[in-house]
């Protein structure tokens, strides 16, 4: 079939079921911009900034189970989206980012052509899992198949396809490619039953369960492993949600093997009394918490991980829900479901964990328990770098998959309200509430512009003490005072209002019980700003831990290696 690139690119997406498209259209990328307007199975939502469409990129394939696509100019758009490419690089999500190039002839040779940027794919080499040069209309769709397979086989993170503008303009016979098969990975026959004896075997058990357990969507393969065998489950911080909190053998997630944190010590105590542990999608980015005295049972879709963590240690190499129901089988044929249910010591743990609760002490989580009741259960929050965020990992309870979202180690601020906006996306009809702070909020705060054109009806609730709170206060904390973390902030009710979005103002964070439900009654996008200027600037709940890392340890001389 005859056609240009930039028709060969957008067909070649649609065959992949690529259903939106998130960017910035602009020079270099035309033919591409023409491509999608003639084509009605594709929609483009603009955003106001290149930063933008990768982060709602990455809310809708978190959301939505499907790979997220965004397109950018070359140069500074590729620098621009960057960020976004470096948080679902750190969530493991699936961001195709379509990036346009400058001329063929000019490419590496530096002449300062409009958009240049010498080595340009080399800016998001590293939070990227493969990239392609494209030149030529006949290799689009082979470079698209292979980016779409490469997101959905293995670890998914983001992957990146730049072309010159000749290739998206010129015309050529195409050939259109079938979305490549994907064949699930799942260890031998032998190494389940070796590995469901170990099992069978374990005096006390426990699963480690992380994001891959999402992005295998093997929440229930889970909760019917956990039901099979009465293990119970601490989650990451990467898995909250895999199973719900709620269930009696849910210990809730630990992000953090530190001990001298009352609740957390109790998780780490109930962790390192494991003498096998069953790792499930996760990287154990922190170590495994019962170290070498415990066997650990790797499950992990991502071989360089299998070995990484400890030298005991029994790989499983597959795909975490295939796994998962591979394994089941083997475990009831070894005995494992005859295992009495820890049930009862879990709701103890838990019950002791609320005692040292930090409602006792601090008046930050009463609005987290005030959010709570506001909030649908199966509501999406998206949730920003702010010490509500924090809280949240431990203290929100999540019962429904895929609706706790945060943005891992990248911990950028500015991330939260855009990819909100793509969780809304991807579930029009899910509520979805973005948590952030003001400083964060107002770094993208123009794609208020984006969700009042396009419908996204996100409920944005915005905690405003006019400053950089965490930062002020570790520089008082361990530097003696803090400088320059305060801010000027708009009126955000007025600031909504201006871009025909809804404003509200809690007069009490508590009000954010009653607030939430009146703002998803509402059909725009809404912005509920909580002034907390007058409680006490929120304290790090991990601080003892905190002290001891070395951006908060000033030292006379050098630090030892």
């Amino acid at each position: 079939m005859r056609m240009s690139g930039g028709e060969a690119l957008v067909r070649s997406l649609l065959q992949e079921g690529v259903e939106v498209v998130f960017g910035v259209p602009g020079v270099q990328m035309y033919a591409v911009s023409a491509a999608l307007r003639d084509e009605p199975g594709i929609r483009m939502i603009t955003t106001r900034h290149e930063q933008a469409g990768t982060y709602m990129a990455d809310g809708y394939a978190r959301a939505s189970g499907k790979p997220g696509v965004a397109l950018v100019v070359p140069g500074v758009g590729v620098y621009n989206a960057a960020s976004g490419l470096a948080t679902a690089y750190a969530r493991s999500s699936p961001v195709l980012l379509i990036a346009g190039q400058i001329p063929r002839d000019q490419i590496g040779r530096d002449l300062g052509g409009v958009h240049e940027i010498f080595g340009q794919a080399e800016v998001i080499r590293p939070v990227t899992k493969w990239l392609k040069q494209v030149l030529a209309p006949k290799a689009v769709p082979d470079a698209v198949a292979e980016a779409f397979r490469q997101m959905r086989t293995g670890r998914p993170r983001p992957v990146y396809i730049e072309l010159p503008p000749e290739t998206t303009v010129e015309k050529d016979e195409v050939a259109l490619r079938r979305p490549a098969p994907v064949a699930e990975i799942v260890p031998s026959p032998g190494q389940l039953e070796e590995v469901a004896r170990i099992i069978a075997d374990a005096q006390l058990p426990l699963i480690f369960a992380g994001g891959g357990v999402a992005r295998s969507n093997a929440e229930q393969a889970l909760v019917d492993l956990v039901e099979a065998t009465n293990i119970p489950v601490v989650t990451s911080g990467g898995g909250k949600g895999a199973i719900p909190d709620s269930h009696r053998l849910c210990y809730g997630s630990c992000v953090t093997p530190a001990g001298e944190i009352h609740e957390m010590n109790q998780l780490f105590e109930v962790m390192q009394a494991a003498d096998v542990v069953i790792g499930i999608g996760t990287r154990f980015s922190l170590g495994n918490p019962a170290g070498e005295a415990s066997t650990l049972i790797n499950i992990n879709i991502d071989d360089t991980d299998l070995t990484r963590i400890q030298m005991n240690t029994v790989p499983l190499h597959g795909d975490a829900k295939a796994t998962i129901e591979a394994l089941i089988p083997h475990l009831v044929a070894a005995g494992a479901d005859e295992r009495p249910s820890p049930a009862e010591a879990v709701a103890a743990a838990r019950r002791l964990i609320a005692y040292f609760d930090i409602r006792e002490k601090e008046p930050q989580y009463p609005i987290l328990e005030a959010l709570q009741r506001g909030a649908p259960e199966d509501a999406f929050i998206v949730w920003g770098v702010t010490q509500f965020g924090y809280y949240a990992r431990t203290h929100y309870q999540v019962n429904h998959p895929k609706t706790f979202i945060d943005s891992g180690y990248s911990f950028n601020l500015g991330y939260a309200f855009p990819t909100a906006l793509g969780v809304k996306v991807a579930q029009p009809d899910r509520p979805v509430l973005c948590v952030a702070g003001d400083g964060g909020f107002m770094f993208n705060a123009s794609e208020l512009s984006t969700a009042v054109k396009y419908g996204i009806n996100v409920v944005t609730i915005v905690f405003n003490n006019d400053s950089y709170g965490n930062v002020a206060r570790d520089l008082d904390e361990f530097f003696g005072g803090t400088y320059e973390t305060d801010l000027t902030n708009p009126d955000f009710v007025y600031f909504a209002e201006s871009f025909g979005a809804v404003g509200m103002r809690a007069d009490d964070p508590l009000e954010l019980e009653t607030l939430i439900p009146a703002a998803l009654k509402q059909q725009a996008p809404v912005v509920i700003d909580v002034p907390i200027g007058d409680i006490a600037l929120p304290r790090a709940r991990l601080i003892a831990h905190v002290s001891k890392l070395p951006w908060t340890r000033p030292q006379e001389g050098l630090i030892p290696p």
